[in-house]
């Protein structure tokens, strides 16, 4: 019987889930507290024992990816966030930034077997993984959770388009992961070479959008090609599965949902920022840690069996901040606007240029029933970007649900 499933875990009972993540979250709190200075900073006025809820985790502060270079400068080599020094870990990877990260010497450090099984992969197959093998970390994130389903890597790297097409034809793999922009490469440089590359029948595709156009032009090659939403610092996120319906989240990791600039979750189906906790790493313990990228929940379990939290992928990028006359606004204004009026519900902050000059404008929606003067909203704008702005209330319906909270409109000619 042909296994359809990575583990147990996958299909778990949902309350069986959440049980787990409740008795873990305290042990890795207290772990990346004892043993980071980071995060002995940043939760010293925390007890572990109190996180046991994703409530409880709510409640503690966000570290954005957006800030962790500089604080890598502050506190070389890792910013202080690592739990493991060197000699314990595998290897150091720079992305660009430039921010560092660790790989640690478990198998599978990253991951991706999960990943690399929904989308079909099994042991015996020969990959060609043409994610960089330089400096970078994603070569090495796909080859380890490749070795651990037991596939054989061929270690194209980028580049060398002829002599990539040549393995492939020489080779005869089974599947590549890599960009989807650069297998579409190599499939047309293999038809002007008239090689055949017919042996690839399954792809893991990241680092890019996977437009559905590209997924439908592999399939008619004979190509099923998938996704996986993963980064150098925590490893495989959420991944598709051939149900085709959002992403589900990786076992070992927490998501949350939240409002971009704030550490708030969102109502499921909302967009908001993409915030992970690690569960399974102790190397790199990063707890609340912001992606920069928007996504939403998805009801409900995955037609596959899968019965983890589904998101709809990547929506852009949370980190909207943008200047107006010369100085930074930020979303976390816009979130600090809205704190200072409880009588709104969500506001978006649109920056425009009528006639070449910086205009704001606060589009914002009041909850049913309540009220709240515009100059006092207009005052709070001023108070809290330094800047002169506008309201316009309303209604909840006229603010689309995309995750942006500021709107840069303005024309550049």
């Amino acid at each position: 019987m042909t296994q359809a499933h990575f583990d147990t875990l996958e299909t778990r009972d949902p309350q069986a889930r959440e049980r787990a993540l409740r008795d873990a979250l305290p042990a890795q709190v207290a772990h990346a507290k004892a043993r980071t200075s980071a995060f002995a900073r940043l939760l010293a006025d925390v007890d572990p024992a109190s996180v046991a809820s994703r409530a409880a985790l709510a409640r503690l502060p966000v570290t954005r990816k957006s800030d962790l270079a500089q604080l890598q400068k502050a506190e070389r080599p890792l910013g202080g966030f690592a739990a493991a020094g060197w000699g314990d870990l595998a290897h150091a990877f720079a992305s660009p930034g430039p921010i560092y990260e660790p790989d640690g010497r478990r198998p599978d450090w990253w991951r991706l077997a999960r990943a690399l099984f929904a989308a079909g992969f099994r042991r015996g197959d020969l990959v060609h993984n043409a994610f960089a093998y330089h400096m970078t970390p994603a070569g090495f994130m796909l080859e380890s959770g490749a070795h651990a389903l037991g596939c054989t890597v061929f270690p194209a790297g980028t580049g060398q388009t002829e002599q990539q097409v040549q393995a492939m034809a020489d080779l005869r793999p089974a599947g590549y992961v890599g960009t989807p922009s650069f297998l579409r490469i190599l499939l047309e440089k293999a038809d002007e070479l008239r090689a055949d590359v017919t042996s690839l029948r399954k792809a893991l595709v990241s680092g890019e959008a996977f437009l559905a156009q590209h997924r439908d032009a592999l399939k008619a090659r004979g190509i099923d090609g998938y996704q996986v939403y993963a980064s150098a610092d925590l490893g495989s996120i959420a991944y598709e599965t051939p149900a085709r319906e959002g992403l589900v989240v990786d076992e070992g990791v927490l998501v949350e949902i939240v409002r971009p600039g704030t550490g708030d979750p969102v109502p499921d189906g909302e967009v908001g920022e993409v915030v992970v906790t690690q569960l399974a790493n102790t190397d790199y313990p990063l707890i609340r840690f912001g992606t920069g990228d928007l996504s939403a929940v998805l009801p409900g379990p995955s037609p596959c069996g899968r019965t983890n939290m589904r998101i709809r992928g990547w929506m852009g990028r949370a980190d909207q901040t943008t200047k107006v006359k010369g100085m930074f606004v930020h979303p976390a204004q816009v979130a600090a606007i809205l704190a200072r009026h409880p009588q709104l519900a969500r506001a978006r902050l649109v920056v425009d240029n009528p006639g070449g000059v910086d205009r704001m404008t606060l589009r914002a929606a009041r909850h049913p029933g309540a009220a709240v003067a515009a100059d006092e909203v207009v005052a709070t704008i001023r108070d809290v970007t330094k800047l002169r702005g506008e309201v316009a209330f309303v209604e909840p319906a006229d603010l689309p649900n995309d995750g942006k909270v500021i709107d840069d409109v303005r024309k550049l000619d």
